[in-house]
């Protein structure tokens, strides 16, 4: 029998889906009135004052007037703000502080206003209506659904609420979802992550699990622990669960493993939230990549990543954006981010659509020889290695090897494996081979006996996750970084005595 709330979400999902597509079909028109709206509203604003925002009308005008600014150049703006002035980066005060944990800056306040708040929302409703309007699936909205999400608990900064993005979002869950949601308040407030876990597990052992979200290495401790507790495998305790919606990082590394634990496969979704705004989200099962969404109050600006650091590099609009060219992303949103470099590099799989896939993060790189391996390099390195056989990666990171006591530098790989290989060495030149036909840089470099070919570090079962609890980064929307310039992340691994 179809419930009532199933019969209402398939013509509901085919409604937003001819919305979606009606901007997505008229891009550039699409951002034109994004951008030429985001000028008339910071025209009044302190910032648009002291950036000449009345004689801006056109994207070079902006260019010429607005820099490229990460979060240390607009601290200025960013602390008026959190003091309590009004009109400062946006009209008005925001409504929340996403507060996010910077690596260089401490503590980051990522602005929320009340025009870009709806935008994350809408994102993720879209992202599940999509592909219910695709699939015509929608037997799961009768089911349980879980976040694996920061705190909802939020703290106030002069007069504005503050807290993590995940737990903001918390407090706007549709009213005809709330019975469907789990955890409960209760669970979901705990701080420390791993007895959070514990009792979400509890929690929804009995329920009749339907979605299960959040980041793929976070998610794995929860069906790990689902494993060890009942002997079962997630798909057979859940035997509805067959949606699984992530965000963060890339899932391929993960989906072998996920794959194990479950049991079998289910479908995703991926998604692309920041604290900064809702980027992208997957709108088809069977296309590579998410679809930018232009129509969200954000304008996109793009600078090619291997011309970043130069001078004065070249900043394009999505007209201009080329298939399989890394691009940092530079973003202008409803929130009061002008020109806004969030850090993350990306790639356009399709431009009709346009659709993107996330390669990294621009300071997430190793370039100490100018071989400039990226994110994407690397994460598609591995898995080409290990594609075909019984080896599962539980999570990993790479830092370059300057001063080894013997022979060449080398790039060293820090694996920690569910299912180990039989022949360790047999993987790193199956890596190393794939990363050579990528990257003509380190390429070059091996050829040229600068660097030697890479090795690989074993890291002890639970090992990256006991290094993330020691840097109280455990859980909630924190991410090992997949790769490094230095060897901050390598030494504390080895200092702790988590490797091998």
């Amino acid at each position: 029998m179809i419930s009532i709330k199933s019969a209402v979400a398939k013509p509901f999902a085919h409604f937003i889906r001819k919305s979606v597509l009606k901007w997505a079909n008229n891009p550039i028109e699409t951002q034109q009135k994004v951008f030429e709206n985001l000028i008339k509203e910071g025209k009044r604003t302190q910032f648009g004052k002291d950036h000449d925002f009345k004689n801006i009308t056109s994207h070079s005008d902006f260019v010429s007037r607005v820099p490229v600014r990460d979060y240390e150049d607009l601290k200025p703006y960013v602390e008026r703000v959190v003091a309590g002035e009004p009109d400062v980066l946006w009209k008005g005060k925001p409504i929340y502080f996403a507060k996010t944990s910077g690596t260089t800056s401490g503590s980051k306040y990522i602005p929320i206003t009340k025009e870009s708040m709806p935008t994350h929302i809408q994102a993720a409703r879209n992202a599940i209506l999509m592909y219910i309007a695709e699939t015509g699936n929608a037997d799961f909205v009768d089911g349980k659904m879980i976040f694996l999400q920061g705190s909802p608990i939020l703290e106030k900064k002069n007069g504005i609420q503050l807290g993590r993005l995940s737990g903001i979002v918390a407090h706007y869950i549709p009213k005809y979802l709330q019975k469907n949601r789990m955890p409960s308040w209760e669970t979901n407030c705990i701080d420390d992550w791993e007895t959070k876990v514990d009792a979400i597990v509890d929690e929804t052992l009995p329920e009749n699990m339907t979605i299960i979200s959040g980041i793929p290495s976070w998610v794995q401790m929860y069906f790990e622990k689902i494993n060890q507790k009942t002997g079962k495998k997630v798909g057979e305790v859940f035997k509805n669960f067959n949606l699984f919606i992530f965000g963060g990082v890339n899932y391929e590394p993960y989906r072998a493993k996920f794959e194990n634990l479950i049991g079998r496969k289910v479908d995703s979704i991926e998604l692309y939230p920041a604290s900064e705004g809702f980027f992208a989200y997957q709108d088809q099962q069977n296309q590579k990549g998410m679809l930018l969404q232009l129509n969200s109050g954000i304008f996109y600006e793009f600078i090619k990543a291997d011309a970043f650091f130069d001078p004065n590099p070249q900043r394009i609009t999505i007209k201009d954006v080329q298939l399989n060219t890394n691009y940092v992303m530079i973003i202008s949103t409803t929130a009061g981010l002008w020109s806004y470099n969030i850090g993350d590099t990306v790639e356009f799989t399709c431009l009709a659509p346009y659709r993107i896939v996330v390669s990294g993060r621009i300071k997430h790189f190793i370039s100490a020889f100018g071989e400039h391996v990226i994110g994407k390099e690397v994460e598609q390195a591995l898995n080409e290695a290990i594609q075909g056989s019984n080896i599962q990666v539980s999570e990993f990171t790479v830092a370059p090897q300057i001063n080894p006591i013997d022979g060449l530098p080398y790039h060293e790989w820090f694996i920690e494996f569910e299912n180990e290989p039989e022949n360790l060495t047999q993987l790193a030149e199956k890596i190393e081979l794939s990363l050579q036909n990528q990257n003509s840089y380190y390429f070059d470099l091996i050829v040229g006996k600068v660097l030697q070919p890479l090795k690989i570090t074993r890291i002890k079962k639970d090992g990256f996750q006991d290094y993330m609890k020691s840097v109280g980064k455990l859980g909630g929307q924190n991410k090992l970084p997949r790769l490094s310039n230095d060897r901050k992340i390598a030494d504390a691994l080895i200092q702790k005595n988590l490797t091998y």
